[in-house]
Order: C-alpha cells, then structure tokens, then sequence
C-alpha cells in the first residue's frame, strides 16, 4: 500500500524542514504554497519533487482539495505545516494500511500553545481524521475550520500528532486575527447576522467555556492565556461581522 502525504504552506520555512523530514519515509510528498516570500517552496524541494505554488488563496479547504487531486498513492495522509508525525505515529499509519479496518482514520493530536502540551480547555483529546483512502474522502469547502467529508464512522489511531500550533504569542495573536477575518467572512457567506453586545457575549462564553467547563485552569498560565485568547477571538469574529453586515453610516456632507 503507497502512502501520499499532503500539505499546504504559506511562509513556514522557519518550521517546514523536520515536519518533511518526519514523513520521508512516504512515497510521495506532495506540497502546495500559496505564493510564499520566505524561501518554502525552495526547502519544500529539498524533499520532494511535487511542489505546486498556487497564485490565488481560495481557502483552506479549496487548498488541500488542490493538493489532494496530485495525490497518487493508495492511502493519503494529510498534515499541517505545524504538525510533526512521530516516529511511533509512522508505525502505527504503517500498520494501519497493511491491515485496515476502515477506509478513514482519525488520529488524536497533542497542541503545543507557547510552548505547552495543553490537555484541558476542550484541546485533548483533540481526534482529526486525516489518514484515509484516496477517493474515499474529500475536503469541504470552508474558507477556515475546513473538514474531511467521508461517509461512516471513521477508526481511531492510539499514538498523537504533535501539533506546535502557537509557538509564541506574536504567532498566536497572529492566527488569531487571520481566523476572526476568515470566520467572519464565513458567517457572512451564510447569512449571519451580530450585535456588538452579541460579540462581547460570546467573547464571555468562549472564555468562561475554555477556562472554567473545560478546565483550562489545569494547564497553568498558559491555559488562562489561551482562553483569554481563544474569547478575543471570538469577539473579533463577531465584531466583524457585525462591521461587514451593519447599514453603512452616512459620511457627512459638506456645506
């Protein structure tokens, strides 16, 4: 059974060289960058010959489905350029696909946030599907938060992916804004509506969700800042929505 790994990238030469490192082993690497300034096409092609540089970003889901149509191998396993396939998670993908029990897996994936493994907040046990025959499953079409599409209850790998999402804060407030932006415009898209009281509330709740009903609390500072994170988010989110949906005010007019 062949193996494609598949992976899109936007500037991530600065964490890309050991996460293609730690799928070498696949038969095919397949990369696709949406035009990048950093040098990661140039270190992608020191692992594997199939990198695509798109001109366009349609959207993480749209993305991977790009990359997925390259895919060539019997299996496919897709990645982040932020996640790490463990030597111990290589065996057991090997195992799976000599002997499968279903045509998609899902595998539990341990995130890092400044530097810590977070197990509370609602981020473990965190199950992805991303292990899955080709032609079995498919990206959906979301600008963000995409989602493997496949009928049936998919099987469930033991061993994490190590998931380095938000290494520094710099990062996370970083993704944080590209995700409100992103979300907000998917909102948007399907019709929804906001209030800024609206945005404060799930602010609120998003935080009082993650901290306290997840027990956040339990993964130290990190965990608090996470939540406070996770609410600036949430309100940003719906904030612009409201912004992009509200009826524009009348600009003065001079006299």
């Amino acid at each position: 059974m062949s193996l494609s790994v598949i992976l899109i990238t936007h500037n991530e030469a600065h964490r890309l060289a050991p996460v293609l490192e730690a799928v070498s082993w696949a038969d095919e690497i397949i990369v696709v960058d949406s035009g990048s300034t950093d040098g990661t096409p140039e270190l992608a092609r020191r692992y594997t010959d199939r990198v695509l540089v798109t001109s366009d970003w349609p959207g993480f889901g749209p993305q991977k489905n790009r990359a997925l149509e390259r895919a060539t191998g019997d299996w496919v396993l897709s990645i982040d350029a932020d996640e790490l396939v463990t030597d111990a998670l290589a065996r057991e993908i090997q195992a799976a696909m000599a002997a499968p029990q279903a045509d998609v897996y899902a595998l539990p994936r341990l995130s890092y946030f400044l530097g810590r493994p977070m197990r509370h907040g609602g981020w473990w046990p965190d199950e992805v599907p991303r292990l899955f025959r080709r032609g079995k499953a498919h990206f959906s079409d979301d600008l963000v938060h995409e989602r493997l599409v496949f009928d049936g209850p998919p099987a469930r790998l033991k061993t994490p992916l190590l998931h380095d999402t938000m290494p520094d804060l710099d990062d996370a407030l970083d993704k944080m804004n590209r995700y409100a932006i992103a979300g907000a415009e998917r909102m948007r898209r399907a019709g929804r509506r906001a209030t800024p009281l609206g945005a404060v509330l799930h602010g609120l709740w998003t935080f009082v969700r993650c901290y306290v009903l997840k027990a956040g609390f339990l993964d130290g500072a990190e965990g608090f800042i996470l939540a406070v994170t996770n609410a600036e988010g949430t309100y940003y989110r719906y904030m612009r929505l409201w912004l992009h949906t509200r009826p524009k005010p009348q600009a003065p007019t001079p006299r």
